[in-house]
């Protein structure tokens, strides 16, 4: 399944509990159509001590949320926008915003 969202953009959350909070995509789960976004869906874990990691105990980390919660975020227009895809005079393929026209790096 083809995902709009790419690891290193910058989202918004659409919904849920986080909604309206804006963060930075550590991965994507294309399968899963699930991103990792930072500080966002904080969750608890119960970690062994292992070799790596010598002291156990509670840890907070990121959980996974659907992609279709978050939009990328358009600077230019300060919010989560829908994208589409154009193709520029020099052949490379785009990511840009509905709104205001403004390409994103891919």
């Amino acid at each position: 399944m083809k995902m709009h969202i790419k690891k290193d953009d910058i989202v918004m959350v659409i919904s849920g509990k986080d909604k309206g909070k804006k963060g930075k995509v550590i991965q994507s789960y294309p399968k899963d159509a699930k991103v990792l976004v930072e500080n966002v869906n904080m969750v608890t874990k119960h970690q062994k001590p292992t070799q790596q990691m010598q002291q156990g105990g509670i840890v907070r980390q990121e959980g996974a949320i659907e992609a279709s919660n978050v939009l990328l975020y358009c600077e230019k227009c300060d919010r989560g926008v829908r994208t589409g895809h154009k193709v520029l005079n020099d052949g490379k393929k785009v990511r840009f915003c509905k709104k205001c026209n403004e390409t994103f790096n891919n």
